[in-house]
């Protein structure tokens, strides 16, 4: 288990002090695969590479099974260092060494013995599938290709913790697809905790059971992926899953939207539906019950860690104080609803 206390970490540029990360507190299960998201500039980066002490807070913990690595001793984290394995954005594979040389970089340096790192190479290009590209070199290889020799190479010495720094976002659709498949075999089969970084909103909702979200250095929530999507409590991660499920309003239906109570115009409304909740016919029983007009300005439906979550936008008209009678009478079940303002 991973646990971060109140981490710090400011840097000095010129003669200005940039907080990075700023009292950021969250633990990380054994053997799950753990997002975190955020857009430019959140502090996404440093955060994993304080994982490693890569990036050296200025105060706070990480604790690695209730080892605090900030008070580590060179030696004693040299040795730690070793189980925690890391890919990165631009692969950074040694163009003069093949694929087979690359994996087994690490394994040199530890002094395995020949026999060792010929069985180990071999598994772990096995397990990447690329047994028929081992006497490439990375100039003869795809994206897709260079990142699961990225991913081999930092499986090699055996880590427990994967740290996956924006791993997919130089890759095209598919090729991303073909990692994210990869990460989830491999923390399926061999248990490795896999934390990953990325501005990718859909990255996260493939492969994470649950996530955090940063903005500007600070921790805004976190939780399992299907709140974050389907119950953000920030307003910052509102946004965000908006964004990346393209959930956000028509321009049109923008520029009329105010936010004061108007009697004159009609309330518009997102509604959020999780599971079976998604099939029941919600909209009709509302107009039948209440006697009120609904107009669908948008939907669309996802599935979210085999979870279905749907949002409708709906134009709600009639008398203001029977549509708030409706939206009372929905609030025990599981549909949430929000109002967007007055059109």
């Amino acid at each position: 288990m991973i646990q971060i206390k109140n981490l710090y970490k400011t840097y000095v540029l010129e003669d200005r002090v940039l907080p990075a990360l700023q009292d950021i507190s969250l633990t990380i299960q054994r053997g799950e695969i753990f997002g975190i998201f955020g857009e430019s500039g959140a502090g996404k980066s440093t955060l994993l590479r304080s994982l490693n002490l890569l990036e050296k807070p200025d105060r706070g913990q990480i604790l690695v099974d209730d080892v605090d690595l900030t008070t580590l001793s060179a030696s004693r984290l040299k040795e730690q260092r070793r189980n925690i394995g890391m890919i990165f954005q631009h692969f950074n594979l040694l163009l003069s060494r093949t694929v087979y040389e690359n994996i087994a970089l690490p394994l040199e340096l530890i002094g395995m013995p020949k026999a060792g790192i010929h069985r180990e190479v071999s598994s772990l290009l096995d397990l990447v599938q690329l047994q028929d590209h081992k006497y490439h070199y990375p100039q003869q290889l795809s994206g897709g290709q260079k990142q699961r020799v990225a991913i081999a190479r930092a499986l090699s010495t055996k880590p427990e913790i994967l740290l996956c720094d924006e791993a997919t976002s130089a890759l095209d659709p598919k090729s991303t697809a073909s990692v994210l498949a990869l990460l989830k075999e491999i923390n399926s089969r061999l248990g490795v905790t896999i934390i990953l970084i990325t501005h990718e909103m859909d990255v996260i909702k493939q492969v994470c059971r649950r996530a955090a979200v940063l903005s500007d250095g600070k921790l805004v929530e976190y939780g399992s992926i299907i709140e974050l999507f389907a119950r953000p409590a920030s307003e910052i991660t509102r946004q965000l899953v908006q964004k990346a499920l393209h959930l956000e309003l028509p321009d049109a239906v923008k520029a009329g939207l105010q936010s004061e109570p108007d009697p004159a115009k009609s309330l518009l409304v997102r509604f959020t539906f999780l599971g079976d909740d998604s099939s029941q016919p919600l909209i009709s029983t509302l107009v039948r019950k209440f006697d009120i007009s609904i107009n669908i300005i948008q939907a669309n439906i996802e599935t979210i860690q085999e979870a279905t979550v749907g949002f409708t936008v709906c134009q709600i008209s009639g008398d203001h104080d029977i549509i708030g009678q409706a939206l009372a009478y929905i609030k025990p079940t599981s549909v949430n609803a929000e109002v967007l303002g007055y059109v």
